[in-house]
């Protein structure tokens, strides 16, 4: 009995552990329409990474060579924004997750695992591609090469502020007489 409480919290471990390191961490955002305001806030595209995380032998390669190394996540980091469009067999995803996951697989017409999109900000696609042998330094240049000729809109800041012009010290300022 004690053996078998042993065996399955350890397996539940493992699971919960293997979930959380799927995509490099969480450095990637699940909820699209986050994911397009960061991208517009940092001017900056987004990628999009359609994945079978826990079942596609493919995406686990990906995920274990390239999106998980610091390489890419240095580089990702400062140049885009990460959006994982998950669908797992063994996990299950909150219904709003799989259901905006199965929109956008059908938006952008993904019909095979790992399928990797590079979008800007309002979602329009810029570049698609997959799985790329030769670890995070060759994706990370394949990725530059497929965003060389993109034009970054300019950062909008999330919250403007709004100051109030001061006169400079030294400057009077008019009073009727």
């Amino acid at each position: 009995m004690k053996l078998n409480r042993i065996l399955g919290i350890a397996i539940a471990s493992f699971v919960v552990l293997s979930v959380g390191a799927c995509a490099g961490g969480s450095d990637w955002e699940d909820d699209f329409e986050k994911a397009k305001k960061e991208a517009t806030e940092k001017g900056r595209p987004i990628l999009i990474d359609f994945s079978g995380s826990d079942w596609c032998g493919w995406c686990i390669r990906l995920d274990q060579e390239v999106l998980s190394k610091s390489v890419f996540k240095k580089y990702a980091k400062k140049e885009l924004v990460l959006f994982l469009a998950d669908f797992p067999r063994r996990k299950k995803l909150p219904k709003k997750t799989a259901e905006q996951n199965k929109a956008l697989a059908k938006t952008y017409g993904v019909t095979g695992f790992p399928t990797v999109l590079l979008v800007e900000p309002d979602g329009k696609l810029i570049a698609k591609t997959g799985y790329k042998e030769g670890g995070p330094k060759t994706y990370v240049k394949h990725l530059e090469e497929l965003l060389k000729d993109y034009e970054r809109p300019a950062p909008k800041a999330a919250k403007e502020s709004k100051s109030r012009l001061k006169p400079k010290s030294g400057l009077k300022s008019k009073s009727r007489l």
